[in-house]
């Protein structure tokens, strides 16, 4: 059934589940996917149906949605899958900080509520304008790796978040890619860029810091020499949307900025 606005959502990434919570819309919220962690409440209050690229049908039919939020190609067979089912899902494909912007917006009207969407975007946009405006004499050289085999460069929002922070995204090019494909690199490139800072988020498992420093070549990069490698929790960098623009970007701006 086709409802407006939706009063039983299933959110099967991690980014609705928390707009729509800092929107005070939590109640139309009857599933979500099981990365979901913010807020922490959200794990005692709504039941997990899914990870990113499955999701459990038998109970997202028991749980009667009357529509689904998914994110990008990513999600593709499952959103496919959900509609051959029958449901009404929306795939949303966020993939810069204006596009998060949007998204917010978007959901905000879906669910009736524009204006806390519109009160949001004020606070953060106000939190990201405070960290611009500080000055930076050395942009250091930011090498982000947001998977390892194959191994893939950061994706656009991060890319801009890196560079508000006060560094320079090596790979900035490659972040424009739509395709996860897009943004794969060589090691041999790392060593040629020879990045300041390394940061590290892999999506659904931890990093391991000390087989990026042990790969071939890799002794010779100056972000390995002066130990600035580093791993960022994947729930406050790689979720387009709230988190990665507050908490995510502060903790990119404290190891960027930390000579």
């Amino acid at each position: 059934m086709l409802n407006f606005p939706p009063q039983r959502i299933i959110c099967l990434t991690e980014e609705t589940v928390e707009t729509l919570y800092l929107l005070g819309e939590e109640k139309r919220i009857v599933g979500v996917t099981g990365y979901a962690v913010r807020p922490k409440r959200v794990r005692l209050e709504k039941q997990r149906v899914g990870s990113f690229v499955s999701g459990n049908i038998k109970k997202i039919k028991e749980l009667k949605p009357e529509l689904i939020l998914t994110f990008s190609d990513v999600q593709a067979n499952l959103t496919k899958q959900l509609i051959l089912e029958g449901f009404n899902v929306i795939c949303f494909n966020q993939q810069s900080i204006s596009e998060i912007f949007s998204m917010i917006k978007y959901l905000g009207s879906i669910v009736g509520n524009i204006k806390e969407a519109i009160n949001l975007l004020k606070k953060i946009e106000k939190q990201i304008n405070l960290i611009k405006k500080k000055s930076d004499k050395f942009k250091p050289k930011v090498y982000f790796e947001e998977w390892d085999d194959p191994t893939f460069s950061g994706i656009r929002w991060v890319s801009e978040l890196i560079e508000i922070a006060g560094g320079e995204d090596i790979f900035s090019n490659k972040s424009h890619g739509k395709l996860a494909m897009e943004r794969e690199i060589q090691w041999s490139e790392v060593i040629e860029k020879n990045p300041d800072v390394i940061l590290a988020s892999w999506c659904g498992k931890p990093v391991d810091i000390d087989s990026i420093k042990r790969r071939e070549g890799w002794g010779q990069i100056s972000a390995i020499k002066s130990n600035r490698i580093h791993e960022i929790d994947s729930s406050i960098i790689l979720q387009p949307g709230p988190a990665s623009l507050t908490d995510g970007l502060k903790v990119l701006e404290s190891l960027i900025r930390d000579q």
